[in-house]
């Protein structure tokens, strides 16, 4: 059996991976999945600001590839986009996806306790992340989902790539 993916598969992978499930335009609290990027930011900054996200749950400890704590950046960057203090909570320890939703528990429960439904902001294809969050957190019911393309190496990691062939299964894609 090969990991390679021909052209034609390629539609099919990209909507399996795909997460997004946007909010309806009402307040929800929103949870940021770690990484050194910063559009969930800003993507969570602007919904602040339009009363679609009272309470921003922000994630990420240490990056592994350059050091930053995730958690505190995103507490930074929201504050700078004019986001008040009150508005935000973070974790800033953990290591990986799992983490990054075991130790939000209690952010996720502040603000499901408070009457607000849950949208999670994640890289386009971070369909993991949605389902440790439903995994670890079954009580949070439906929720939504904002995505992002993020940046690597100066190129987008689009929802549609131009290839030249066949792709591996095999790369590290985080």
């Amino acid at each position: 059996m090969s990991d390679d993916i021909d052209d034609e598969q390629i539609p099919a992978v990209t909507a399996f991976v795909d997460t997004a499930a946007p909010p309806p335009d009402k307040p929800t609290a929103h949870l940021i999945f770690g990484t050194y990027q910063t559009q969930p930011a800003e993507i969570a900054a602007e919904r602040y600001h339009r009363g679609l996200a009272p309470l921003i749950i922000a994630t990420g400890g240490v990056n592994r590839h350059n050091g930053v704590i995730e958690g505190t950046m995103f507490h930074r960057l929201l504050l700078e986009r004019d986001v008040p203090d009150a508005a935000i909570r973070y974790e800033d320890r953990s290591a990986n996806t799992w983490q990054n939703v075991e130790f939000a528990l209690p952010l996720l429960r502040e603000a499901l306790e408070s009457g607000l439904t849950i949208t999670a902001i994640c890289k386009w294809y971070h369909r993991r992340a949605v389902h440790i969050l439903k995994t670890l957190a079954p009580e949070i019911g439906a929720l939504h989902v904002i995505t992002w393309d993020p940046i690597y190496a100066g190129q987008p990691g689009s929802r549609s790539p131009v290839l030249t062939g066949p792709i591996s299964l095999t790369a590290d894609a985080e």
